[in-house]
């Protein structure tokens, strides 16, 4: 199982943006994780073929209207799954 570990910078709080995320690693079949960090960025943990992966890394960059990403940090990994479907962390 392919990992990847994604920390996203700008205006992603307010925006819609874990939702967006959300719904897109649905769409896709990955499992994992969105929540809003204390300092204004947002974290995502998603696992799922590199493929699908790829897809989801790329929307955020987009991100939804409203939002600015100004910079998305990423690591990758594997590991055995963690997750069960995609939900929004605390």
């Amino acid at each position: 199982m392919h990992r990847v570990h994604l920390l996203i910078h700008g205006r992603v709080q307010g925006v819609g943006f874990r939702h967006f995320v959300l719904r897109r690693a649905r769409e896709l079949g990955l499992g994992g994780t969105v929540r809003n960090r204390p300092d204004g960025t947002v974290e995502v943990e998603a696992e799922g073929a590199v493929a699908k992966l790829r897809e989801l890394v790329e929307a955020v960059r987009q991100g939804p209207p409203g939002a600015r990403v100004s910079r998305v940090e990423d690591a990758w990994s594997e590991d055995a799954p963690r997750h069960r479907g995609f939900e929004i962390g605390i």
